[in-house]
């Protein structure tokens, strides 16, 4: 997995998150290797937990 990835239990904002996954699909031409699709789906995890934790503080 990619270094700037957070550790589990740190929350970045989502569109940071956001941000990083749109750069990882634009570096991969639109076509995933299995090391960026295990990348994806931890960037996907990270910015779930980022908009969950955005709707708790709204409400």
């Amino acid at each position: 997995m990619s270094p700037e990835l957070t550790t589990p239990g740190s929350v970045r904002p989502a569109a940071e998150v956001n941000e990083q996954i749109r750069a990882l699909w634009l570096r991969a031409g639109g076509s995933l290797s299995p090391q960026e699709r295990a990348e994806y789906e931890h960037l996907v995890i990270e910015w779930a937990a980022a908009i969950r934790n955005r709707v708790v503080e709204v409400a």
